[in-house]
């Protein structure tokens, strides 16, 4: 495969999950073993719709069974497999490598800086991922500031800024230094204010729209605000007349061929054909994302197996278990509905299986 032109109103990117080898002798706390063939395929399959990757995020499962190790591997090869097809990537850096509790300031800011040298030595624009280590450590607004900052001035180039709401992850309650959402923001906004050249953008994901525009109204030109709401997207990508917001989504990962098709309508500046395009994706969407959040990779790589992208439907960690039955065969129905399998008689065969193999086919 090769890339496809990329769109021009928005940056877009795809938050890609990875494939494990099946056949490795590891348990649920790893150490992960992806298969290399299948995860590199589907950035491929990104790449060839015009999409960017947002490569080792947490629909990968980083802070969810991938382990440092693999996630560095994950960005070297997918940075080799980028610069073959001209392929944009984004690539998480955090702090991970270090316990969940215990770790000083200084130990999350040398984390960062080692996970921030590899992305940018393999060419990848890094975004520094909310850090679980630092929302332990911090004691207010200050530590970020200060952490952030030292980590800004030593970037070579600028960087996504990532906030993730404690939805996707409830070990980032009270990001930023406040559980005052409004105090929260206001301590990012001073943060981009005071390195707005070292910041490529700002990644909200909030799954709060209002919020979202208001922070996207305060960001300084040409700083840009990239939607992590997986509920609210067409609306926010579509924007008004003060502004819009590109993308770095997860649930562009199994909705890639439609979102690629309909932000190409915006390049032409044919919103209500956007708008028609991906508004019916949202029951989907918020299907998949549905309390508890952080387990919507579960149907994310259901819906891969489902259209052929990969040859079985297992996760890092055994983390397919993680939705029901039910949640399961709804996602594949929405699914269908949307077209988004380019065989669907073996999407129907696949997803019978399944439910057959834990005597739930006529449940």
């Amino acid at each position: 495969m090769t890339a496809a032109a990329r769109p021009r109103s928005r940056t877009v990117l795809a938050a890609a999950h990875v494939v494990p080898d099946p056949a490795a002798d590891t348990g649920p706390h790893g150490p992960a073993v992806l298969d290399w063939d299948a995860t590199l395929a589907f950035r491929h399959h990104l790449w060839s719709h015009g999409l960017g990757v947002a490569e080792a995020m947490d629909t990968a499962q980083r802070g969810m069974g991938l382990d440092w190790p693999a996630a560095a591997e994950l960005i070297r090869r997918s940075a080799a497999e980028a610069r073959t097809v001209g392929g944009l990537l984004a690539c998480g850096a955090g702090t991970d490598q270090l316990p969940l509790h215990g770790a000083s300031l200084a130990d999350v800011r040398a984390a960062y800086e080692q996970q921030l040298e590899l992305v940018e030595q393999c060419g990848g624009r890094p975004v520094l991922m909310a850090s679980r280590q630092l929302a332990a450590a911090a004691t207010g607004p200050d530590d970020y500031l200060e952490l952030y900052g030292h980590l800004l001035r030593q970037a070579t180039g600028p960087v996504i800024l990532h906030w993730l709401g404690p939805m996707f992850d409830p070990a980032l309650e009270g990001y930023w230094g406040s559980t005052d959402l409004d105090a929260a923001t206001a301590t990012l906004v001073r943060l981009v204010a005071d390195h707005p050249h070292k910041v490529d953008g700002v990644k909200v994901s909030l799954l709060d729209a209002g919020r979202e525009i208001g922070l996207r109204r305060r960001l300084p030109a040409p700083v840009r605000c990239y939607t992590g709401d997986d509920f609210h997207y067409p609306e926010l990508i579509a924007g008004d007349d003060q502004g819009f917001s590109h993308a770095l989504l997860g649930v562009f990962d199994p909705l890639a061929p439609l979102a690629a098709a309909a932000v190409r309508l915006l390049d032409d500046g044919d919103r209500d054909g956007f708008r028609a395009a991906l508004d019916p994706t949202v029951a989907l969407a918020r299907h998949l994302f549905q309390a508890p959040t952080r387990y919507y990779k579960t149907g994310v790589v259901l819906l891969a197996w489902l259209a052929g992208h990969q040859a079985h439907f297992s996760m890092v960690g055994g983390l397919q278990s993680a939705r029901s039955l039910p949640h399961l065969r709804r996602a594949h129905q929405l699914a269908d509905e949307l077209g988004l399998f380019p065989d669907r008689e073996l999407a129907a065969a696949r997803m019978a299986g399944l439910l057959a193999e834990y005597g739930a086919e006529d449940g």
